[in-house]
């Protein structure tokens, strides 16, 4: 018989009750091949985990305040894990879990067999995991001051680096995310954004017109009238993509 189990279980246990992230360690902890378990007590926190560090399967809580599990899957956009077990007390919400992509959907409370049953799906799955292709993300979480904001990617005007941070520039309000914005370029995809300086990214979207500066040099103008220096490393892909000849560069 196939035996699907791989060779190490790296698990987070997302719930915003330490009580039930507790007994379902406990559960976890039993089973041999799972050699790691991590546990977040908000989606928020699931997020930047799943980000910061590898995870093969999540447990994860559907109702939480602030961002729920739903949120966190989208998100996570093309950083999903290989296999997602929605928990949860409410039956209602597991035909949108599916829809999700989730693997499982348990039933609180759920006896040790159950959660081996989810296991053994998990384990297989993750044997023959092929990562897909990263989808662009449609929404940001940003922490501003005790609030938990969702940005809408289409409605960032640019973004520039901040050292560690990227600051994104969404009409007249900025926006400051802990993300190196190399890795937040990946993520938002290239149809719509592009690098046009080592330090800033457009929406191609907002752009209205390239013009000429008074040190000859290119400048990227916005509709919101904002200029931005156009890199010369930059300048032939962002003519290239805006259609323009090289010839008039």
């Amino acid at each position: 018989m196939h035996d699907p189990r791989p060779n190490r279980l790296r698990v987070l246990v997302v719930d915003d009750e330490a009580l039930a992230r507790r007994n379902l360690i406990v559960l976890l902890e039993r089973d041999r091949d799972v050699v790691t378990i991590a546990e977040c007590g908000s989606g928020m926190e699931a997020v930047e985990a799943i980000r910061r560090s590898a995870v093969d399967l999540v447990f994860l809580d559907v109702q939480m305040p602030e961002c729920d599990g739903f949120d966190v899957l989208e998100l996570l956009g093309g950083k999903v894990p290989p296999a997602i077990i929605f928990v949860t007390a409410y039956q209602e919400h597991a035909l949108r879990a599916f829809e999700a992509g989730a693997l499982d959907y348990l039933l609180k409370p759920f006896d040790d067999a159950r959660l081996e049953r989810a296991l053994f799906r998990a384990k297989d799955k993750i044997a023959h995991y092929a990562p897909q292709a990263p989808r662009p993300m449609d929404r940001l979480v940003v922490k501003n001051r005790g609030q938990v904001l969702f940005v809408d990617v289409a409605d960032i005007d640019w973004i520039e680096a901040a050292g560690y941070y990227a600051c994104l520039h969404v009409g007249g309000a900025e926006h400051l995310l802990r993300r190196p914005l190399s890795e937040l370029q990946v993520e938002l995809g290239g149809a719509r954004f592009l690098r046009i300086h080592r330090s800033v990214i457009v929406n191609l979207d907002r752009v209205r017109a390239l013009e000429l500066n008074a040190e000859g040099e290119y400048d990227v103008r916005l509709e919101s009238g904002e200029r931005l220096r156009l890199s010369r490393r930059f300048r032939r892909s962002f003519q290239e993509r805006l259609g323009q000849p090289r010839g008039q560069s």
